[in-house]
């Protein structure tokens, strides 16, 4: 067996295609994975039964096996992400890496080491921005303020705009890129494990800023632990 073990929580269903080669380009040899996702082995109609948003709730949207996206119950899934995490310190994992940059309370943990994009992200982007502006893009509007308090570190409040990984049609993303721009935003932020390489072009050329992708930044970052 590998020196490390790895496991991956992902909101969605896992593997996630879209992510894990992120990952595993800046991963050793030496490093094996287990990914496991929130949502496996349901159908649509059980997940929007189970964990469909209530009415003011936070909310997540992720990606499912075929490639469609969904949106949840921050609060709902919650319990479901600590029997995860619980399922693969029993696996032998000694490092637990989320698959997605919300900020989460009550996650327990009590034998591997938890990596938690939320609390990796903001602070590493507020001291590469300094005194600049940044520009946040997240996949919902209900996130704007849902999330909105993971970013106090930066020097100035964010500016944020709406576009999902998801969506088929790239236009909203640019056009997200732009606005964040014209609104004086001197760096850009992809604030979703979703967004990809592709996405990180697109705004990069459509705004002509600097771009920092979350899932690259984590994959980065977790590497250097294994």
């Amino acid at each position: 067996m590998s020196k490390n073990l790895l496991g991956t929580v992902t909101i969605g269903q896992a593997p996630r295609p879209d992510i894990t080669p992120i990952l595993e380009q800046h991963l050793s040899a030496q490093t094996a994975c287990i990914h496991t996702g929130l949502l496996d082995g349901l159908t649509r109609a059980d997940i929007e039964h189970m964990y469909a948003p209530e009415p003011g709730e936070a909310t997540l949207i992720t990606r499912l096996l075929d490639g469609s996206s969904v949106i949840v119950s921050k609060p709902k899934v919650l319990e479901l992400m600590n029997l995860k995490i619980a399922l693969l310190q029993a696996q032998g994992c000694k490092f637990i890496l989320l698959l997605c940059t919300g900020a989460f309370e009550g996650l327990q943990c009590d034998n591997a080491w938890m990596i938690e994009p939320d609390l990796i992200v903001p602070p590493t982007v507020a001291a590469m921005a300094g005194q600049r502006q940044v520009g946040i893009v997240v996949p919902l509007q209900s996130q704007v303020a849902s999330e909105g308090h993971k970013w106090r570190d930066l020097a100035y409040a964010p500016i944020c705009a709406v576009a999902s990984p998801y969506a088929a049609d790239t236009e909203a993303l640019a056009e997200a890129a732009c606005d964040l721009r014209d609104q004086g935003a001197q760096l850009l932020v992809m604030d979703c494990m979703g967004f990809v390489e592709a996405h990180r072009d697109i705004a990069a050329r459509a705004s002509g800023l600097p771009v920092i992708l979350s899932n690259a930044l984590i994959g980065r970052l977790t590497a250097e632990f294994l």
